[in-house]
Parts: structure tokens; sequence; C-alpha cells
């Protein structure tokens, strides 16, 4: 039963050390000397989007539109969407730029 506590707490604590693993600079390297700047910069622009603009975007709604809003700002923080939109993203630069690197 005390697993069964604790369950959702190391998931929670695996969620953030996750996010947290690809602020490191090594992890920043291995991006940049497999697949360039481009990559790179999409990377940290969704992590920013991810676990910054996004918490203020549903602060905000809370304030402004409904209360109910605030309660996605901690989510947003646990929720990983970025095995989504960096392939996304990568893939439609690719398309913009017209080079398949």
């Amino acid at each position: 039963m005390f697993k069964s506590v604790l369950k959702p707490f190391v998931w929670i604590k695996d969620r953030l050390k996750h996010k947290l693993e690809h602020f490191k600079p090594s992890y920043l390297i291995s991006v940049l000397k497999k697949h360039g700047v481009a990559l790179l910069v999409i990377v940290i622009l969704w992590e920013v989007i991810e676990d910054i603009m996004f918490p203020i975007l549903f602060l905000w709604l809370g304030k402004h539109v409904n209360p109910w809003f605030i309660t996605g700002a901690p989510i947003s923080w646990m929720l990983c969407l970025h095995p989504i939109m960096v392939p996304a993203t990568w893939g439609l630069w690719v398309k913009i730029r017209g080079k398949n690197e």
C-alpha cells in the first residue's frame, strides 16, 4: 500500500528529471553535433515555450477567462510535448528550407 501512495510522487520526480536533462550542456552539445544549429534552436525554443509560456498562458486564462485554467499551469510542467512538437517543427523547417539534412 505504501508503494501505491508514493507512485505519483515518483512519477512527478521522473518527469521533472526528464525535463531538466534537456538543459544539460552535454545533451545540447550532442544535439548540436548530430543535427546542427537549426535543431538545437528548435529544441531550446520549444522547451522555453513548454516550460515558461504554457504556464503563463494558463495563469492568464485562469485570471481572465475561467479560474479552472489555473490548474493547467502545474500540469503543463508535467506534460511533455517535445517528442511530438520537435519532430513536427523540424519537419516543417526542412520542408520550408527545401533541404533534407
